[in-house]
């Protein structure tokens, strides 16, 4: 058990829940599900050493319900809480919260959150550490009249970002003047109606960007990078893909980027696991930060399998008060990692959202590979969440090894009574562009549109 946590509130669902118990258990850390009614019979809820039901089914009546989760605290005796990601995994007010109500909340401080969280204030706090930033407004902007004053120094095309949100929401293209007149306040009201604040900021877009990221672990005085993941391949700007370490980068770019990532991490006095990402400009070579995610990820195994380091384990040790147990030249890249997100979603029918009865499960099994879920035969996948199913996850000794091994883990994959992106991974697999890593941040749409064309999806 760790210094400081004697029991566990876990405030979230599906996989990562199942994820963040066995991380406990390993520590010796008692569990216990917060969960709503629609997931009283989940794997998280079977697993966990006691069960608290938030809830209703709906997130805001359950799992965005900060009361109720203070409450089961409160409760059940737990005096530590994981929020793993979505939901109030980067809300500061939770965080704040948690440590009033004289819990400990694994992840950083409010703060943090709450800095970071701020998309503009992120890209100065990664000035201020020398960390270079794709060339952006100076900060928010709430009218178009200072849009139009910020664009004539940043330049077109531009992309309008909603400052404290993520996931895509609030992002709008802008190739010239009337175009950012049309789209700043369409992206205002998305910004709002998501996050709850229109405040936005422009970015200049490079058209052929990879999305890399750094996975960092501090413990508030000292930080480690874990080595860069290559997340390029996205739909609608949700990545459906991962991988470790980027096929692209040579030794050289890759210490310079991932230093970067722990210089900025240091600077913040950071605790827990977070990432930063980065776009990469293939045609330069350079990399631009473009914001911090506070939080576990939903790629983080392709990092733990490079590397050997449990990070779920990390984060509860480091909130528990232990030190980081190990330093940097510590870390080793062993190999690649590939990780395919299979999703509740049909691909004939553009992904629309299709949860149902598990019937007939069968998971692959070899050398290398790995799968995160909360499936089990017979289980009733409920309407009311994100699509995740699971992640499965494998390790070779290089790219072209991990690469057999994800074909195999495919078609060794049996998942059905629901439409799911099965199928598609297995298809994606045997593109020369995928083996040859020659893509960037809108492959992944082209060639699901060039599907579309043929009739196949």
């Amino acid at each position: 058990m760790t210094q400081g946590i004697h029991k566990l509130l876990i405030a979230n669902r599906g996989e990562i829940a199942v994820r963040i118990i066995r991380a406990a258990r390993q520590l010796g850390i008692p569990t216990v599900a917060a969960c709503s009614e629609a997931d009283v019979d989940s794997l998280a809820a079977r697993m966990a050493d006691e069960v608290h039901i938030l809830g209703p089914a709906r997130a805001d009546k359950s799992y965005l319900n900060v009361e109720a989760l203070l409450a089961a605290l409160k409760a059940t005796g737990a005096n530590a809480v994981h929020p793993g990601y979505g939901f109030l995994s980067e809300n500061a007010d939770f965080a704040e919260a948690v440590a009033a109500a004289g819990a400990i909340f694994v992840g950083p401080s409010a703060e943090t959150i709450r800095r970071m969280g701020d998309k503009a204030e992120a890209r100065r706090t990664a000035q201020a550490a020398g960390v270079p930033v794709v060339p952006g407004s100076a900060g928010e902007l709430f009218d178009v009249e200072a849009a139009l004053k910020a664009a004539e120094t940043v330049g077109f095309p531009l992309l309008i970002k909603a400052s404290a949100g993520g996931g895509g929401r609030g992002i709008r293209l802008a190739e010239n003047a009337q175009q950012l007149s049309e789209e700043f306040p369409r992206s205002q009201r998305e910004a709002q109606a998501a996050f709850g604040n229109g405040a936005v900021y422009l970015e200049r877009f490079i058209g052929q960007a990879r999305h890399i990221e750094v996975q960092v672990l501090g413990d508030g005085r000292n930080a480690v990078h874990l080595f860069e993941r290559e997340c390029s391949l996205q739909r609608r700007r949700q990545k459906i893909f991962e991988e470790a370490p980027s096929p692209v980068l040579s030794q050289q770019q890759r210490e310079k980027l991932c230093a970067s990532a722990v210089r900025l991490t240091e600077s913040l006095g950071y605790k827990g696991a977070g990432t930063l990402e980065y776009l990469y400009d293939d045609v330069t070579g350079e990399f631009f930060f473009i914001e911090m995610n506070t939080r576990i990820q939903v790629e983080h195994p392709v990092s733990e399998l490079i590397t050997g380091i449990d990070l779920v384990q990390a984060m509860l040790r480091i909130a528990g008060g232990e030190p980081l147990g190990f330093k940097q030249s510590d870390i080793q890249l062993n190999g690649a990692a590939l990780q395919m997100r299979l999703n509740a979603e049909d691909p004939q029918r553009d992904f629309f959202p299709c949860p149902g009865l598990v019937e007939q499960l069968i998971w692959p099994q070899g050398e290398g590979i790995r799968v995160d879920t909360h499936l089990y035969q017979s289980y009733r996948v409920p309407p009311y969440y994100d699509s995740l199913l699971a992640k499965v996850i494998v390790h070779g000794i290089d790219r072209t090894q991990a690469l057999a091994r994800a074909q195999l883990a495919v078609k060794q994959t049996t998942l059905t009574g629901m439409a799911s992106t099965l199928a598609l991974h297995g298809e994606l697999l045997e593109q020369p562009w995928l083996h040859k890593a020659d893509f960037h941040t809108g492959t992944l749409e082209i060639w699901l549109a060039a599907r579309r064309s043929r009739g196949e999806a």
